[in-house]
């Protein structure tokens, strides 16, 4: 019986270098703010502290797509490319694209933060 989930290194194979350095680079950038479990599933990588506080959705040549699921909207910010809510919930998720290390900058750094706790 094959398993539904699925390991990291199926989420990397056949990505680009830079692609997996700057999934690498966020990694650490989170390990920075506490501590952290990666735990693939079929179609996505959570990222889980106490609980699930983010996810990579995509993983493209030139960037990781994340999302960040928060229970109000924060849209004072420069860093979301679209924040969009849940329908019938109170969640809104942000959406955040990464394609230059430098985008993980201390704006982005205190929304995970605030995620994580």
């Amino acid at each position: 019986m094959m398993s539904e989930e699925k390991h990291l290194s199926d989420f990397l194979n056949g990505k680009t270098e830079y692609t997996i350095g700057l999934f690498r680079f966020f990694i650490e950038q989170l390990t920075r703010l506490g501590e952290i479990n990666l735990r693939p599933t079929k179609s996505m990588i959570a990222i889980e502290s106490k609980t699930n506080f983010a996810y990579i959705t995509q993983l493209g040549k030139n960037f990781i797509h994340v999302v960040i699921p928060f229970n109000q909207p924060y849209e004072n910010n420069l860093c979301f490319i679209k924040i969009a809510q849940v329908p019938g919930t109170d969640q809104f998720n942000h959406h955040l694209r990464i394609y230059f290390e430098e985008d993980i900058n201390d704006e982005v750094k205190s929304f995970l933060e605030m995620a994580m706790k």
